[in-house]
């Protein structure tokens, strides 16, 4: 693609950076037929392709920009399908990274969308506050139907029951069993901790059982991509920086040997600190380094290998996969060998590459095409027959199984790695029989 930028608008360096990206786009279309918003709309404007020629528009004249451009950018998952598809290897993470950064700054707008943005933004990274505004959302189920908007998705959303908090969950260290053969950080997230403890506790489980001692780290909380998502790049950066330090704490008292998270959304970005800190050099720097040993739950289990799973005969499972480690990571094919080693049966659905709709904080900023997206998903999910749902991200497990006028799914929806646990000794996951 011909991008027209001038000398002095190249010398800032996320210009710069676009402009390479743009440069690689050669036009040629595959990224449809992968995106789940041209899937659903049929809009070229609502594809990567045409993401793409808004962004270069809006960049090169560099004014304020424009409500189409705004429009459709909100309505990009950012599910990254568009990336493993072509064959150019345009990074449009990054670019749409750019692009919403540049909306935040330009863009002021109406005051209920800048109130809920704020709202999401205090209030999911803290699992106090999370618990808090899940309990006082079930209240006002009742009454949803006098909410207005996006407050009714929210209120419709909420749990019936909220587990009570794991003391995994607080700063310690959990000794290996038998012979330490590694030592690794264990990031325990901020939503999971109130939706979803039981899928740290079997995290730690399995870890411990097969040799690592597990260190949750005093200062570690959200990775910054709640706050990412919704164009905050100062909570997001705040966030990363408080990440980076916490862990760099752990290092100097012994060796590390990876950052082990369970939750993809988080991995994706932890992965990416070096850009997400891109403006600090000296950060940066420090950001690439804590990257460098953050690796997928599934991805460490499977360096180390299942020693002794013992569930026979396994139930069959379809896996579900997350965008943000399918396509983000480029984790395919890990979690589902572990899995078949495990002795699951393991399927996988149709349209596995598209996005189930919950992208983060997605399905209650687009609540209408989430929703579209989950019914499709379900459908998709139900038809392979299998009995279980696995899944290696807490947005998926949540968007699916939660309450919404389309219905949950009608198969239980577990983490991957609490199968594991059960498979290797642990107990059956919360909501299988």
């Amino acid at each position: 693609m011909q991008t027209h930028f001038s000398p002095a608008q190249l010398e800032e360096p996320d210009i710069r950076e676009a402009d390479g990206i743009l440069r690689k786009c050669v036009h040629c279309g595959f990224c449809l037929a992968t995106c789940p918003t041209y899937v659903l709309l049929g809009d070229e404007l609502d594809s990567p392709r045409g993401r793409i020629y808004l962004v270069k528009d809006m960049l090169e004249r560099g004014a304020k920009a424009p409500p189409t451009a705004v429009k459709h950018l909100d309505r990009c998952l950012t599910c990254l399908a568009c990336m493993t598809t072509c064959p150019s290897g345009v990074d449009y993470m990054r670019l749409a990274d750019i692009a919403r950064a540049r909306i935040a700054l330009d863009v002021r707008r109406p005051w209920p969308e800048r109130l809920l943005r704020a709202l999401l933004a205090l209030v999911l990274p803290r699992p106090g506050l999370f618990r808090l505004a899940l309990i006082a959302a079930r209240w006002a189920r009742p009454f949803k139907a006098l909410l207005p908007g996006r407050l009714k998705v929210m209120a419709a959303m909420a749990p019936a029951r909220l587990p009570a908090p794991s003391a995994v969950d607080r700063p310690q260290v959990f000794a290996a069993e038998g012979q330490r053969r590694h030592r690794v950080a264990l990031m325990n997230g901020c939503a999971q901790q109130v939706l979803r403890p039981s899928i740290n506790e079997a995290t730690v489980r399995l870890l411990t059982r097969l040799g690592c001692e597990v260190v949750v780290a005093e200062g570690a909380g959200c990775c910054g991509a709640l706050a990412h998502h919704i164009g905050d790049a100062a909570g997001a950066e705040a966030a990363a920086r408080a990440n980076v330090a916490a862990w760099e704490k752990t290092i100097a008292a012994g060796t590390l040997d990876a950052i082990v998270i369970n939750a993809s959304g988080c991995g994706t970005t932890v992965k990416d600190y070096a850009f997400l800190l891109r403006h600090d050099p000296a950060w940066a720097a420090r950001g690439a380094r804590i990257a460098g040993l953050a690796r997928d739950v599934s991805e460490w289990v499977a360096g180390l290998g299942l020693a002794g799973a013992k569930l026979a005969p396994a139930p069959t499972v379809v896996y579900q996969a997350a965008c943000s480690l399918q396509h983000g990571q480029k984790v395919s094919e890990a979690p589902k060998r572990l899995l078949a080693e495990a002795g699951f049966t393991v399927r996988e659905p149709t349209e596995s590459h598209l996005c189930c709709g919950s992208a983060g904080v997605y399905n209650i900023l687009e609540p209408v095409l989430a929703a579209g997206l989950k019914e499709r998903k379900i459908e998709r999910l139900a038809a392979t027959g299998a009995r279980i749902v696995a899944t290696g991200n807490i947005g998926c497990l949540a968007h699916l199984q939660g309450a919404s006028p389309q219905g949950a799914s009608p198969i239980p929806v577990v983490h991957t790695v609490e199968l594991l646990d059960w498979a290797t000794g642990g107990p059956v996951p919360a909501g299988l029989s």
